[in-house]
Formats: structure tokens, sequence, C-alpha cells
């Protein structure tokens, strides 16, 4: 990403070759470093004590090489080899532990670097006292991070009263204390920067939970818009078709005429049924071309709802008031489908021969629909309606509650069966 990409007070991530090999160098080194913890430690161990040890003891000999410059040579002392590599060993290996014991490893070099230097002696090896005091700051206890720096600046006043001969010792304190500042400074940089890192992979990982927590909630909210569409395509249709069907077999031996216009029927209704499951169908499929699309059916498509019940033997009144037309299609899509399904509750519970009423009325910021049905004529043993609600009413009540309404639905005073369906309009869709 350029910069000219970046919004606004962000920084660019830098792109460069040599820090994306940079970077991926680094993880290659912590991941193996959690494999392997103690072979990070032992190289550092190696390498401080080449860097540091061997110098002193290969120009041992030379004690003008080693001490420094000439004004400073009477200030130290010179041991045998065999004294020398101890100091040097008791100095530097104590890092191995540096990550794992941090303060007792402090504790060490920080006694070993006192007996150094109350012998007058100088080693290079004295590094590893900073290095120890950068791991307490990086790895060890924050409250143990104060206690350890004083010890610094406690064992590094013989040093700086050692060198008072040819420094102020002023300086030589505030030399010494820099590197003691910068070495705990470092830690507590790095310290804050894993902590960041730490963070950001947590909140990275918490993101990606809520990532496909609100993917796999959508996928459940589809599919139950799916299956309620189905549920109101697939159960009306069949529950016409089967009227039909019904009612086109027992007319057949008696007046073909009207045989022949219920099959007709039936297929209208099939082909219907067929067309709209294919588009649902064609809006899910995964497909590079345009699946073929037709509009939902709306307010004014409740006119042929009702033909094709009234076609398979029901009496169908349907009034509307208010300015039905203005609504919103999702509010008209709504209102449709819940008619649909208690006029096919009304045709599979009150059968063909029942007479039905379907009023629509807009009011202001409310849309009510209310359907009521006779029941089956007297002749006719009444199916009795469960207490408990089916797939239907459920399908209702789930509509409307996207619009804040109320369903009422259950017997009514004179006989029959009412679904009332009071839609809150002010808000739009919850």
């Amino acid at each position: 990403m350029s910069s000219d990409a970046a919004g606004p007070g962000t920084t660019p991530v830098p792109t460069h070759p040599l820090v994306t090999r940079l970077a991926q160098a680094g993880q290659r080194l912590r991941q193996a470093d959690g494999r392997h913890r103690w072979v990070l430690d032992t190289a550092v161990t190696i390498a401080v004590f080449l860097m540091t040890c061997l110098p002193d003891l290969v120009h041992d000999g030379d004690v003008a090489e080693q001490r420094g410059p000439r004004e400073l040579q009477i200030t130290f002392a010179h041991l045998p080899l065999a004294g020398t590599l101890a100091l040097q060993i008791a100095l530097v290996l104590p890092l191995l532990w540096r990550r794992r014991a941090p303060v007792p490893a402090f504790g060490v070099i920080a006694v070993v670097f006192l007996v150094q230097w109350s012998l007058d002696v100088f080693l290079r090896a004295d590094l590893a006292l900073l290095i120890a005091l950068y791991s307490v700051a990086l790895h060890g206890r924050l409250r143990q991070l104060p206690w350890a720096c004083a010890a610094t600046v406690g064992v590094m006043v013989p040093l700086a009263v050692k060198v008072s001969t040819v420094f102020s010792i002023w300086e030589a304190l505030f030399l010494l204390l820099c590197a003691v500042t910068a070495a705990a400074a470092l830690g507590l940089a790095v310290r804050i920067r894993r902590t960041q890192l730490a963070s950001l992979r947590e909140r990275t990982a918490i993101l990606e939970l809520e990532r496909d927590q609100r993917s796999k909630l959508a996928a459940a909210t589809e599919r139950a818009r799916v299956a309620r569409e189905m549920h109101d395509i697939i159960g009306h249709s069949l529950s016409v078709i089967i009227t039909l069907a019904d009612g086109g077999s027992y007319a057949a031996e008696t007046r073909p005429d009207r045989g022949k216009e219920a099959l007709r029927l039936v297929g209208d209704a099939g082909r219907q049924a067929l067309g709209e499951m294919r588009r649902m169908l064609g809006v899910l499929r995964e497909q590079s071309d345009t699946p073929e699309l037709n509009p939902q059916p709306r307010i004014a498509d409740l006119d042929a709802l009702c033909a094709r019940i009234r076609a398979a033997g029901p009496d169908i009144v349907y009034q509307s008031g208010g300015d039905l037309d203005a609504l919103d299609r999702g509010v008209q899509l709504m209102a449709y489908r819940i008619v649909q399904e208690a006029l096919t509750n009304t045709l599979k519970h009150a059968g063909p021969r029942t007479h039905a009423h379907v009023q629509l009325t807009a009011e202001d910021t409310r849309l009510s629909i209310r359907v009521h049905d006779t029941g089956p004529p007297d002749q006719d043993r009444p199916p009795a309606r469960s207490p408990v609600e089916g797939h239907g009413l459920a399908g209702i009540r789930e509509r409307a509650a996207l619009y804040d309404g109320t369903v009422t639905a259950g017997p009514a005073p004179g006989g029959g069966w009412t679904v009332q369906t009071v839609l809150d309009l002010a808000g739009g869709a919850a």
C-alpha cells in the first residue's frame, strides 16, 4: 500500500522486500525460540563471551593494550589468566538464566561485579551487568526493577571511585547512570512493545471470532428467512392444489367441464409455485451469471391471490382502505405473506365451503390486517384447530415482529377463526 492510499493519521506499513524478509526472519526466530528456549540463551551467552572475554584472554600478556590508554594503566590491577577466566565465567555464565530467573541471575552478576572492582580489575565482560539489568526490565516483575536499578548504581560507585584519579567522579557517575538508564529503558520499551503486540493479537482473535459469529448469525437469519418464504410458497400452493384436485376428481364424474377447469387451475397454481421457488433458489445460488429475478408480490397482487383461493372453493371478500400503494415494498411484501398464510390456514382448516373476509387498512403509521373465516358448514365435520401454534402462525408472528407488530389469532365470537395483525410503520423494519 502506498502512502497515498493510507488514510489521514495513519502510518503506512513498510513493504520494502528487506523489511518483509527481516519480519519473516524474526517470526521464524520467535517460533524456533518457543520450541527450544535454551538455544537462544546459550547463543547469547556464547556471543557475549566471544566479544567481551576472548579479547581479554588473548591480550592478557599485553597490559598496555588490555588496559587502554596509558594514563589509565595505573588504575587497574592485573590478575593471572586463571583468575581472569574465573571472573569472566562468573560474570557471563548467569546469562543462561536471564529469562527464566532474571533477578537471581542479575544478583549473581552484581555480586561478581562488586568483587571484581574491589580487586581493581577491569574486564570487558562487565557488559553482562547491563544485559542482566535489561533482562530484569524485560522479563522480571516491574516492582523489582527499581531495586535492580538501585543495586546497579550501588555496585558502580566503586568503579566511579577507581577512575576518579583521571575523570571527575560526577562525570563518571553521569556516564554510568546513562548506561544504566539506557539498559532499563530499552528493556521497558521492548516489554511494552511485546505487550502491545500481544494485545493486538488477542484483539484480532476476538474480532475474528466475532466475525465468524456474525457470519453464522447472518447465515442462520437467512436460512430462517428462506425457510419462511418457502413455507409460505409451498404451503399455500399445495393447499390450493390439493383442494382443487379433490374438487376436480369429484366433479369429473358429474360435470367434466368443471373437472377440466380444476385441472387447469392446478397447473396454474403449480407453475406459479415453481416460478417463485426458482426465484428464491436463483438468488441463493452462487453463479457467475445473473439469476432470473421476478418482482416480489405486493398488496396489488392480493386480488389475484384471492382469485386463486376462490377457485379452490371458498368465498373470499377483499376490502382495503387507505393509501396502500404508497407503502414501502417491504411492508407490502410482509402484508401479502401474512394474508397468504392466513388464507392458506383457512383453506386447510375450514375447508373449501367456508366464507372468508380479508380487510387491509392503512391509518397514519399503522397497517391493520384482518382475516376472518366463518369456519366449515354445519354439515361438515370441523377439523379441530390445534391450540399449539403451527409454523404458519409462528411465521406470521415473526414477520410482524420485524415491524414491532402484534398478532392476535383465535376463535371468533360468532364462530370461525380470526387473525388480526397490526404493524407499526413509524420506525420501519427493526
